[in-house]
């Protein structure tokens, strides 16, 4: 699947989580998904534990976060 077939499965609503990013609409938020696998939860597990969740949800959360690490800048500051 693309990237932006992916990036699309994320949506924000500022009345759902606090407007966190979310899968599709449901309340399960790119944050809790990159935490649980950061953590060691197999993607089996969330899948199983979130059956509404589907493999390219997973997949979209991943992208979604090389996205925004892509777009951070880094500036060194030389102390005198």
């Amino acid at each position: 699947m693309e990237n932006q077939s992916l990036l699309s499965r994320i949506t924000v609503d500022s009345k759902i989580m606090l407007g966190k990013p979310i899968i599709r609409g449901f309340r399960i938020t790119v944050e809790q998904i990159l935490k649980a696998l950061a953590s060691g939860v197999p993607i089996e597990d969330l899948l199983q534990d979130y059956p509404e969740l589907e493999m390219a949800d997973i997949q979209a959360a991943i992208a979604y976060a090389a996205d925004i690490v892509a777009q951070e800048r880094v500036y060194s500051l030389e102390v005198a």
